[in-house]
C-alpha cells in the first residue's frame, strides 16, 4: 500500500504541474545598465500581444475599398489593400490609432481595436478644388478642449511632405484648412520645406520638424505665421577648419555642409515641454558624451526643450539617455555597433518617455530624471521582434506600447506586464507624494529585480521626503546616486551643525592656533640651527622643510651648500608623500569615490615612485651634460623637499572631503590643484638653485628633462617587450626540444 500510495502521489503531482499555466517568454531580453556599463537582466516590462497588419486592420475589405477608391482599376485597388512604407504612428485621447501610410499617400485611422475607422487621402480644398495628400510622413491629433464657455473640437494635423505643407482635418476626417510653407528671412535662399513631423501645444502653436531645415524646430501659428526656430543643434569646428575657412570664398563656405547644424527627425510633446530626436549626429561626439557620462545635451540624439528652446533634460542616470551603452564591435563580422540611431520618441505614463534605436530594433525607456527603466527589443520574425532596420515609430496607447515595423508593414502591440504595472504605480505614488506606498512598490520591484538601481533611488527619494535622511543615504549609496546623496547629506549636515554649532568655531580656532604655533616653532628652530654651527639632528632636518617651501631660493641654497637637509630626511618626506596619496586613495568621501574603488599601497608606491625616479634620473643625465652643479644626491634631496606641500595639503583635504557636498567639491579640487602647482614651482626653482642655472637655461632644462622622461619610458617599454619576446623564443625552443627528444 505504501508503494501504491507513493506512485499515486507522484502521478498526482505530475498532473498538477502539467496543469499550471505557462507564461509566454518574450523573444528578447529586457535589461538595464549598471554604473560600470554592464547589462543587467530585468523582468519584462512589456510582452508582445499581437501583430497588426493590413489584413487585421481590414484594409482588404472590398466594401471598404470601394467606398474610398471606387474609380480605381483592379491593380491599383489591390495596392491599396496593404499599407506601404508607413512613416508615423500616433494615438489620440480616445485610443484611436493613426498611421501615416506614406507610399499610398494617405492616413489610415483605426479604432482602439485596430480596425479601419476611416481613411484620409483626397479632399476638396479651400478653393473648392479636388486635392490629395502626397507622401505624408507625420500626423498629430489634438484633443477637444474648452476655452471659457467655448468648446473647441480637436483636429488632425497631417504633414503633407511632398506638397510642402500641413493639412488639418476634424476628428472625423473632414478637411479644415491648409497651413502653407512659412515665410521668413531666416530661411536660406532656395530652402526647401519638407515637414516630416509636427506637434501642437495647448496654445495651438505648431512645432514642425522639416527634414531639410537645419536651423532647428520651426515654430509657427496654426495659420502658418512663422514665429522662429528653437533647439538648433550645436556644431563644433576644429581649429584647422576654423583657420581654413578664413581663406575660403563665400561659395566654398556655403558648400561646407559639415559646418551647419544637423536637422531633427521626430518630435513629441509632454505638457509644455518638447522632446526631439535626430539621427544626423557626429558619432564621435555622442560616443564621447556616453562614455564620459556627460550631462550636457550639446550632441545628444534626444533632447528636451522648453517653449523657448532651452535644453532642460535631466540626465541623472549612470549614462545620458542616448540609447545603447554597449557600442563595441564584438566580432569582425558584426554589422551592428556604434551609437544608436534614434528615429522617434514617445511620452508615456508618469513622466516616462521612450526612444527607439532603429539600428538595433530596440526601445529604451527612461523616467523624468533620465534613469534607464528598461530596454528591450531585437530583430527577427517572431512575434515581438522587429525587422532589421525596420523600426520606424513608437507610441503609447494607454497601458500598451505600439511599435511600427516599416519593413513588415505592420505594428506590434505590447502589453504591460505585472512588473511594468508595479513600476508605473511606484512612479505614480512618487509623483503624487504618497511616499509610504511608493516604498512598498519599490520594495516589490526589488523582490523581482534586485539589480534595479532606479528602485533604490525611488526608495531613497521617498525616505528623504519623509525626513529619514540616514536611511535614505544608504539607498542612494546602493544606487551610486551621488546627486541625491549630496542633497540628503546636506540636510543631514545642517541638522548636525545645528546641534553642535558651538564646536565648529572652537575646532577652527584650535586648528588655526596649532598651525600658527607649529610655523612659529619651525621658524625658531630653523633660525637657531642656522647660526649654531652644530650638527643637525634628524628632527631639525625634517622641520627645515617649512623654511624651504616658503623661502625656496634661500632654502634650496642652504639645503645644498649648508647641508641643512639629508638623504634620510628626504626619504622620510618621500615616504610621507606616498602615505598622503595612499590616504587620499582610501579615505576620500563617498561623493569622490562612489564605487569605493581603493588602491593598494604597492600601486601608490609605483604611481609616486615611478615619476619621481624618472624625473631625478632624467634631470641628472641632462644636467651632467649641460654643466649642472648638482649631483644625483642633491637632485634627489631637493626634489623630495619640494614635494612637501603634497603632504601638507592632501591629507587635510582628504579628511575634509568626507563632510562636503557636491557643490563644494570644486573648491577642494582647486586646493588640490594648488598643491601640485606649488610643488611644481618648488621643483623648478629647486633645480635652478641646485644646478646654479639662470632662469632661461633652467626652463629649457626642465623641458628637456620631461622629454628625457618620455625617452626613458620608451626605452624601458622597448626593452621589456624585447625581453619578453626573447624569453618566449627561448621557451618555445626548449619546448620544441623536449617534444623532439
Amino acid at each position: 500500500m505504501k508503494k501504491i500510495t507513493a506512485v499515486i502521489c507522484v502521478i498526482f503531482a505530475f498532473i498538477m504541474m502539467m496543469a499550471l499555466p505557462v507564461s509566454a517568454s518574450a523573444p528578447y531580453q529586457t535589461y538595464t545598465y549598471s554604473i560600470n556599463g554592464t547589462a543587467l537582466h530585468s523582468p519584462d516590462a512589456y510582452n508582445p500581444a499581437k501583430s497588426v497588419d493590413s489584413a487585421y486592420m481590414g484594409l482588404d475589405d472590398e466594401v471598404l475599398l470601394k467606398k474610398y477608391y471606387s474609380g480605381l482599376k483592379d491593380d491599383a485597388l489591390a495596392a491599396k489593400k496593404t499599407i506601404s512604407n508607413p512613416s508615423d504612428l500616433e494615438v489620440d485621447d480616445e485610443m484611436n490609432v493613426y498611421i501615416a501610410d506614406t507610399d499610398n499617400n494617405r492616413i489610415v485611422v483605426l479604432d482602439r481595436y485596430y480596425k479601419v475607422k476611416f481613411i484620409i487621402e483626397s479632399f476638396i480644398n479651400e478653393q473648392g478644388v479636388p486635392d490629395k495628400l502626397s507622401a505624408p510622413q507625420g500626423v498629430f491629433i489634438t484633443p477637444d478642449k474648452r476655452v471659457g464657455a467655448e468648446e473647441i473640437p480637436g483636429r488632425i494635423f497631417v504633414c503633407d511632405t511632398n506638397n510642402n505643407r500641413i493639412i488639418t482635418f476634424d476628428r472625423d476626417g473632414n478637411f479644415l484648412s491648409v497651413i502653407p510653407q512659412p515665410e521668413s528671412e531666416l530661411f536660406d535662399e532656395g530652402a526647401v520645406y519638407k515637414p516630416v513631423a509636427v506637434a501642437v501645444d495647448q496654445y495651438d502653436r505648431l512645432y514642425v520638424v522639416s527634414s531639410t531645415t537645419y536651423q532647428g524646430i520651426i515654430v509657427m501659428t496654426d495659420e502658418g505665421q512663422f514665429t522662429g526656430f528653437v533647439g538648433a543643434q550645436k556644431v563644433v569646428i576644429s581649429a584647422w577648419d576654423s583657420i581654413w575657412r578664413r581663406f575660403q570664398t563665400e561659395e566654398q563656405r556655403a558648400l561646407s555642409q559639415s559646418y551647419v547644424s544637423t536637422e531633427f527627425n521626430n518630435i513629441a510633446l509632454f505638457d509644455d515641454f518638447i522632446y526631439v530626436t535626430t539621427s544626423s549626429i557626429d558619432e564621435n561626439n555622442v560616443q564621447s558624451a556616453i562614455t564620459g557620462k556627460s550631462t550636457s545635451g550639446d550632441y545628444a540624439p534626444v533632447k528636451m526643450l522648453n517653449a523657448a528652446g532651452t535644453e532642460i533634460m535631466r540626465r541623472n542616470g549612470f549614462y545620458p539617455p542616448s540609447g545603447e551603452v554597449d557600442m563595441k564591435k564584438v566580432n569582425v563580422s558584426d554589422e551592428i555597433f556604434g551609437v544608436s540611431t534614434i528615429v522617434d520618441v514617445a511620452t508615456g505614463p508618469e513622466k516616462t518617455w521612450s526612444i527607439i534605436d532603429q539600428k538595433r530594433s530596440k526601445v529604451f525607456t527612461y523616467d523624468y530624471d533620465g534613469n534607464l527603466l528598461f530596454a528591450f527589443g531585437d530583430t527577427g520574425r517572431q512575434l515581438g521582434n522587429i525587422s532589421s532596420k525596420g523600426l520606424a515609430a513608437v507610441v503609447y496607447q494607454g497601458d500598451n506600447m505600439l511599435l511600427l515595423d516599416r519593413t513588415a508593414k505592420s505594428f506590434t502591440v505590447y502589453e504591460r506586464t505585472e512588473y511594468g504595472d508595479i513600476l508605473i504605480n511606484a512612479l505614480h505614488n512618487q509623483n503624487q507624494r504618497s511616499y509610504d506606498r511608493a516604498i512598498d512598490d519599490w520594495m516589490e520591484i526589488l523582490k523581482r529585480n534586485s539589480n534595479f538601481d532606479a528602485a533604490y533611488i525611488g526608495i531613497g527619494n521617498a525616505l528623504y521626503r519623509s525626513n529619514d535622511l540616514e536611511e535614505a543615504l544608504e539607498y542612494y549609496k546602493a544606487a551610486y546616486d551621488t546627486e541625491n546623496y549630496s542633497v540628503a547629506y546636506k540636510d543631514l549636515r545642517k541638522e548636525w551643525l545645528s546641534n553642535y554649532i558651538i564646536l565648529i568655531p572652537i575646532v577652527v580656532i584650535a586648528v588655526a592656533i596649532a598651525w600658527s604655533k607649529l610655523l612659529k616653532h619651525a621658524k625658531k628652530v630653523n633660525k637657531r640651527v642656522a647660526t649654531s654651527g652644530e650638527k643637525k639632528t634628524y628632527g631639525q632636518e625634517i622641520i627645515y622643510v617649512f623654511h624651504v617651501i616658503f623661502h625656496p631660493f634661500d632654502g634650496f641654497w642652504d639645503l645644498k651648500h649648508e647641508k641643512r637637509g639629508s638623504l634620510r630626511a628626504a626619504i622620510t618626506i618621500l615616504a610621507a608623500v606616498i602615505v598622503a596619496f595612499y590616504y587620499q586613495a582610501i579615505g576620500q568621501g563617498y561623493l569622490l569615490n562612489p564605487q569605493e574603488n581603493y588602491s593598494t599601497i604597492i600601486a601608490v608606491i609605483l604611481s609616486v615612485g615611478a615619476p619621481f625616479a624618472l624625473w631625478t634620473i632624467a634631470n641628472w643625465c641632462l644636467t651632467t651634460l649641460f654643466d649642472g652643479e648638482g649631483s644625483y644626491k642633491d637632485i634627489f634631496i631637493a626634489t623630495c623637499y619640494a614635494l612637501a606641500p603634497m603632504v601638507i595639503i592632501l591629507i587635510p583635504t582628504t579628511l575634509v572631503s568626507n563632510v562636503l557636498v557636491a557643490e563644494e567639491l570644486d573648491i577642494l579640487s582647486v586646493i588640490n590643484a594648488f598643491a601640485f602647482i606649488w610643488a611644481g614651482i618648488l621643483i623648478f626653482f629647486g633645480m635652478m638653485v641646485t644646478h646654479d642655472y639662470p632662469m632661461g637655461k633652467n626652463f629649457l632644462t626642465t623641458l628637456g628633462t620631461i622629454l628625457g622622461m618620455v625617452v626613458i619610458m620608451f626605452i624601458a617599454i622597448l626593452f621589456s617587450t624585447l625581453l619578453g619576446k626573447l624569453v618566449s623564443f627561448v621557451t618555445n625552443i626548449v619546448t620544441e626540444i623536449q617534444f623532439r627528444v
